[in-house]
């Protein structure tokens, strides 16, 4: 009797060949820049809500384990499964939310409020409603939404570059070169030269590194109206508009067709395993997803899932040493992580920016409605504590539904 053996399709329609023939060096690269990018900033947003909150340092150390790791083995078993290159990082907006509300409440509390988010999340994810909302919304504004996001990553390069020329500017002519002579392997040089430049001109400062394992804490959930109120709902809405959807809409910008339930449901489930932990929210990346998914991590689509795997490998390792990676930070140079951020996220840039651009099958006046949306977004405004993106898609859709004419008339 024969046997049917399972054939494992890649994102370009072609059988995958296997984790080990799919490696590349590029690719994996991207999944370390990716982590070098979440840990020199957002991790900083994460240290400040701690601070704020009044935590101790094994509470911080226990949130920091718990958001990248949990973010790491979602990132690495959807990579592996989907065969693309599924990001998931901590939510920034809702770290930055936790700022101002985490002090007002037991950690107990909060934690509870934390595992209420991820339900909701997950039921949110699994049934589609962010999926369905996000494909109803024309591509040109989704696209000009992912630009606003990016866009400020990339003009903070220039001021880098003043600040801290020798660093900040040998990293940007390391990805010129690396464009112009390896594309596949611009970041790695410009990574390359700008860490040679810091070392000779002694701007990466010795540190004393502890290298013992960082010690998760559990604490036991409480559940309160007030911390559900003041956390959970915000979190909730920040973490879908500002980072899942998003994340779906880069994933989609890319060519790639996200499984939003299946992605969004296990974002869910992890936010709710590593809650007890101090994570707040897990969600789908869209800054670190567009260094995985651009052209520079593999030319090939259906290879650059290593990229996943690889930032999911290094997110859980960083995160077993969580004490001592941000000491290790701490010695970098913040103006040579600012340019290797933005030069990193010039190609999906690029790629936002030419969708946002192109009407497709709308009227032109998307195009309009997208510029506004860009705008709005890259205005970084956030009444009632919801993010920029949120207000900028709500902006292109309100100014979409004005512009556009009515099918008869437009086709006069």
């Amino acid at each position: 009797m024969s046997r049917h053996v399972p054939i494992t399709i890649r994102q370009d329609g072609q059988p995958a060949r296997g984790l080990r023939r799919d490696w590349s060096a590029s690719a994996a690269l991207a999944g370390f820049v990716a982590v070098v990018v979440s840990y020199s900033g957002p991790v900083l947003v994460v240290l400040e809500a701690a601070r704020a909150g009044g935590l101790s340092p094994e509470l911080t150390s226990s949130w920091l384990w718990a958001v990248s790791v949990g973010s790491g083995v979602t990132c690495a078993l959807m990579s592996l499964w989907t065969r693309q290159p599924v990001m998931v990082a901590w939510s920034i907006p809702g770290a930055a939310l936790l700022i101002t509300s985490l002090g007002s409440y037991s950690f107990s509390d909060a934690v509870g409020a934390y595992v209420v988010t991820g339900v909701l999340g997950l039921v949110l994810g699994v049934t589609g409603l962010i999926g369905r909302m996000l494909a109803a919304v024309p591509k040109p504004i989704t696209a000009a939404v992912l630009a606003g996001v990016l866009f400020p990553f990339a003009i903070k390069v220039a001021a880098a570059v003043v600040e801290n020329p020798w660093v900040a500017g040998a990293l940007v002519l390391g990805y010129l070169l690396g464009r112009r002579f390896f594309p596949r392997y611009a970041v790695f040089a410009a990574l390359g030269l700008g860490v040679l430049t810091a070392l000779v001109r002694g701007r990466i400062e010795p540190v004393a590194l502890d290298l013992s394992l960082t010690q998760p804490v559990l604490t036991v959930p409480t559940f309160s109206w007030e911390a559900i109120a003041g956390i959970s709902i915000p979190l909730l809405i920040v973490t879908a508009a500002g980072q899942n959807a998003p994340g779906l809409a880069m994933m989609h910008t890319a060519g790639y067709a996200a499984r939003d339930r299946l992605l969004l449901g296990a974002s869910g489930v992890a936010s709710v395993a590593f809650a007890p932990f101090g994570s707040h929210a897990l969600n789908l990346a869209a800054v670190t997803a567009g260094i995985a998914t651009s052209p520079e991590s593999h030319p090939d689509l259906g290879r650059r899932y290593v990229a996943g795997i690889s930032c999911g490998v290094f997110y859980v390792l960083f995160g077993l040493f969580a004490d001592t990676l941000v000491a290790a930070f701490a010695a970098i140079p913040p103006g040579m992580i600012t340019a290797l951020a933005g030069v990193a996220l010039l190609g999906a840039l690029q790629g936002s920016f030419f969708d946002s651009m192109h009407p497709g099958r709308h009227q032109p006046a998307v195009i309009e409605a997208a510029l506004i949306t860009l705008v709005v977004t890259v205005s970084g405004i956030a009444p009632y504590g919801i993010v920029s993106p949120f207000w900028g898609m709500l902006a292109g859709i309100g100014s979409y539904a004005i512009l556009r004419r009515p099918a008869a008339a437009a086709t006069r």
